[in-house]
């Protein structure tokens, strides 16, 4: 009589995790399309359609999914088609950069509730929760929601991360360096912390021009070179969460020496910082352009989209300037397509804003660099997205933890 008891409770335990299992598959397949129709969601997870039909019902008596409409027919009734509830999650996106950082709020349709808030923090700012704290008020406060409304907070920040334990390793002090613990216990909320380009990547694999490819590299050009690394359909993290450290490949020996206390990374002769040394080097030398016109008295506060504007108006340092750094890029690059063997690079940042003045001598160093059977393969396109990868990104990561999650889960019923 035990064994019995305990083999149906065992076979109850198996039947509640499957439908568990499988309302969270459907809960992730309306939120990466959406509507769909019960037909649509029962080819995908491979169950019945009663089965479906019923999960859906039990999502809907909980008001995270709602019908929100018909579909075409083929024949007989219209097919109703669900999607996510517009309020049943909402989540704060936060991305830091080198000076400063942009919150979004979000919900569960993935839209943006408020406009993007910027302010300014950085990785090693000891009141990086008060700044925080300053902004979560501010998108509450445009969006009317309570701050218990809040289901999770994720922020990607650059740096060597440890997503699990929630620790950022290139912060300076080692004390502030478990952001995870310094922002739970300040917010009460879920905090999951990821690195920035990563979450560029992902948000692009979902809904950019990363969608629907398997080996793609996403590689945000700015102050560093943030690369982010999709592998047969996921995004590679490495063993410990360290991959993608592109910006301090060592390419002169004897080069300059990098924040990172070593000579010559790729970071020192092809980010946004030595482009501006070699346009300032230009005008101190007295170098006849443009940018010597405005930015003789002033070089400090010559931006990166100064020196793009100049070259779309046919200066020919700017230009000049945009095709070293741009020929310095793609050997770094050339590396990772003979390692990796990409279908898809997407460049983002500041740079990218140049077009074709970064796009023609990439290209041009890349036939040079690499074998021609490997980088006729890949394509080099800029991302769409612009600002909103990386906190569709952060987004996207939260809501995938919200939906595998049932402490999570539980939570906000």
């Amino acid at each position: 009589m035990v064994l019995h008891k305990k083999e149906d409770t065992d076979r109850m335990a198996i039947r509640e995790l499957k439908r568990y299992k499988l309302r969270m598959q459907v809960i992730t397949r309306l939120y990466k399309k959406s509507p769909q129709s019960a037909l649509s969601l029962c080819n995908q997870t491979h169950v019945s359609l009663p089965t479906v039909r019923s999960v859906l019902d039990q999502l809907i008596s909980e008001k995270k999914v709602c019908i929100s409409g018909t579909g075409t027919s083929k024949g007989g009734r219209r097919p109703l088609l669900y999607s996510h509830s517009q309020d049943a999650y909402y989540i704060v996106a936060v991305e830091l950069g080198h000076h400063k950082a942009k919150a979004l709020l979000l919900n569960s349709l993935n839209q943006e509730v408020t406009r993007i808030h910027e302010y300014p923090t950085n990785i090693n700012d000891h009141m990086l929760e008060e700044h925080m704290e300053e902004a979560l008020s501010h998108l509450l406060k445009e969006s009317g929601l309570a701050r218990d409304r809040i289901s999770a907070i994720g922020v990607s920040m650059p740096g060597l991360i440890d997503s699990e334990s929630g620790i950022n390793q290139t912060i300076k002090i080692a004390g502030d360096r478990n952001i995870k613990e310094r922002l739970t216990n300040r917010f009460n909320i879920p905090v999951h912390i990821e690195n920035d380009a990563r979450m560029q990547a992902l948000g692009e694999f979902i809904f950019g021009k990363a969608k629907n490819t398997k080996n793609t590299l996403v590689l945000n050009w700015t102050w560093g070179l943030g690369l982010g690394i999709i592998l047969n359909g996921q995004i590679y993290q490495g063993s410990n969460g360290c991959a993608g450290e592109f910006s301090h490949i060592r390419i002169l020996p004897e080069g300059e020496l990098c924040e990172c206390g070593k000579q010559g990374c790729l970071q020192t002769i092809a980010s946004t910082q030595k482009l501006l040394k070699m346009a300032m080097e230009a005008i101190k030398q007295g170098t006849v352009s443009q940018l010597t016109k405005r930015f003789s008295t002033t070089p400090t506060k010559m931006k990166v989209d100064d020196i793009i504007n100049c070259a779309q108006n046919g200066d020919e340092l700017s230009i000049s300037l945009l095709n070293k750094i741009s020929t310095k890029l793609a050997w770094g690059l050339s590396i990772l397509i003979q390692l990796y063997n990409p279908e898809l690079i997407v460049l983002n940042g500041p740079l990218t804003k140049a077009g074709k003045y970064i796009l023609m001598p990439i290209q041009q160093a890349l036939n040079k660099y690499c074998l021609e059977n490997i980088s006729n393969n890949v394509k080099i396109e800029i991302s769409e997205m612009g600002e909103h990868s990386g906190l569709k990104g952060a987004s996207a990561m939260i809501f995938q933890k919200i939906f595998r999650d049932k402490s999570m889960d539980k939570q906000v019923l």
